[in-house]
């Protein structure tokens, strides 16, 4: 099935990718391309968005798209610097601002008898973001919206259909910005909203039946949600062809290997268990640096992963959990390398495995939709809202050197502290949570005696992506029994503290 897609063109703003969820979340297929690489066949493109950029339309590193294919011939919705840059080169005048608008603002007029604001009135708020203004509207320009500060704050091009907004209506504070992408996307440029999670997974199991064949397949899963979706998905194309790695480097959290373990079974998966914690640990000992404790694990994993994908016979393909964030940031708005994330085969020198073909079935998702598109295969929902887990697991989240008797302390506090957030039902309402082993000892009291034991930082945020993220305000009752059971239980703990540091400055992991 063919899709009516959407471009945007990003020309490096922070808000590029909101933009592209927002277009999504209308059930429409939208792609992200930089400004200077504009795909060569527009043909397939119902209609196109230019995003904001943090250059200024005035300046010297002006970012100069080539709008000759586009503008006049597909409906087109320019954002922010994409307003400014057709009102500076058509005729219009752009100035630096005397107030720089910059936050929540509000709609003191708006045409609302035009489509483009059909059901958004004067009052709605939106989000403002720029330093420059534009003063004079281009050759055609039709003033459709101002705010208190801003005259011209939409408009539109005569005999074109093509709409400027000075606002961003992808950011939640644009209150009505989810009905304005729909009044341009649907009704005027008539783009069908047929980009469904349903639709992904038939019409991605019958491209993975085309790409695979009979051929074998190899996959490391990590017990997150992107690995298991990719590996459902395969799983309804090829069957037992895919082969499961899940290897235990000691670091997961408690029981967790035989939980996953235990959870895959129950999905039909092929999947093979490997505990290599001894390996990793062995490896790690001594070693208290946080980069080479990374490099270590890393080292190990495609040491382990190698040495199981040489027992499968006549393996072709390496499947990757690979999601569209990462293909996005592979590709720079100025003009960077193109999006080939992990092109390993055919490079010397490289584990066999690494040197396979490579399919990845989501590489077209954000997070969100790759947890609908697992719901909608009927997967565990205690799966598919599992926290993100760092890659070196509880390595990076105890502090300084690594021993067995820190992994055991860390995952009992560990265990305590996440079993309370899913009783108190507050697990779902997090979207990263867990503990840190730091490396001082406190004094501390215990039955009339003295002791220096070991203390622990719990840390919980909330965030969407998690490029930004704030500490989440857990209720004092929560955090006196979960400190209580955490002190009263594991051996070698006497002290809990809360992180309440966001992100920035401070990063979600301590390491």
């Amino acid at each position: 099935m063919q899709h009516n897609k959407v471009l945007i063109l990003d020309f490096g703003s922070q808000y590029t990718q909101l933009i592209a969820r927002r277009v999504r979340e209308l059930n429409i297929y939208c792609e992200i391309h930089p400004f200077n690489k504009i795909p060569t066949d527009l043909d397939s493109y119902k209609s196109v968005i230019l995003s904001g950029s943090p250059n200024s339309v005035r300046g010297e590193d002006v970012l100069h798209p080539d709008l000759s294919e586009i503008r006049g011939k597909k409906p087109m919705l320019a954002v922010c610097y994409g307003a400014q840059y057709l009102a500076h080169f058509s005729g219009g005048e752009v100035a630096e601002s005397n107030t720089r608008e910059y936050g929540r603002a509000n709609l003191a007029y708006v045409k609302p008898e035009e489509d483009f604001f059909e059901n958004i009135h004067e009052g709605s708020q939106v989000w403002m973001s720029h330093s420059d203004t534009i003063k004079k509207l281009p050759e055609g320009g039709v003033l459709l919206a101002s705010t208190g500060d801003v005259e011209n704050a939409a408009y539109r091009i005569e005999g074109e259909d093509t709409y400027a907004i000075q606002f961003h209506p992808e950011v939640y504070h644009s209150t009505d910005g989810h009905q304005l992408l729909q009044n341009f996307l649907v009704k005027i440029a008539k783009v069908n909203q047929d980009w469904t999670p349903n639709a992904f997974v038939e019409e991605t199991v019958e491209d993975l039946k085309e790409k695979l064949g009979n051929d074998k397949v190899v996959l490391g899963l990590s017990g997150g949600v992107d690995s298991s979706v990719a590996a459902m998905l395969l799983h309804k194309a090829i069957g037992e062809n895919l082969y499961c790695i899940f290897v235990n480097n000691g670091l997961l959290r408690k029981n967790e290997f035989e939980d996953v373990l235990h959870q895959y079974e129950g999905m039909g998966l092929n999947v093979k268990g490997v505990d290599a914690s001894a390996r990793f640990l062995d490896a790690l000992a001594g070693k208290s640096d946080p980069e080479e404790k990374r490099k270590t694990i890393g080292r190990v994993f495609i040491e382990v992963f190698d040495d199981e994908a040489h027992l499968i016979q006549d393996v072709k393909w390496l499947a990757q959990g690979t999601i569209y964030p990462d293909v996005i940031e592979s590709v720079s708005a100025t003009g960077g390398p193109s999006a080939t994330i992990k092109s390993h085969h055919n490079v010397g020198g490289l584990p066999d495995f690494m040197k396979l073909k490579v399919v990845e079935p989501l590489k077209a998702l954000f997070k969100d939709e790759v947890r609908r598109v697992g719901a909608s295969m009927n997967m565990d929902s205690q799966l598919l809202g599992r926290h993100p887990f760092p890659g070196p697991g509880l390595a990076i989240r105890i502090l300084g050197d690594l021993t067995r008797e820190k992994v055991r302390i860390l995952q009992e506090v560990d265990a305590i502290f996440i079993n309370n957030l899913r009783s108190w039902n507050l697990y779902d309402k997090v979207w990263q949570a867990g503990a840190i082993l730091l490396p001082v000892n406190s004094v501390g009291v215990m039955g009339d005696e003295r002791t220096y034991e070991k203390c622990v930082a719990l840390r919980a945020v909330e965030s969407t992506d998690g490029m930004t993220a704030d500490w989440v305000n857990l209720p004092y009752e929560f955090l006196q029994k979960t400190s209580n059971e955490i002190i009263n239980k594991v051996k070698g703990v006497n002290r809990v503290v809360y992180d309440i540091s966001s992100k920035p400055p401070a990063t979600i992991e301590w390491e």
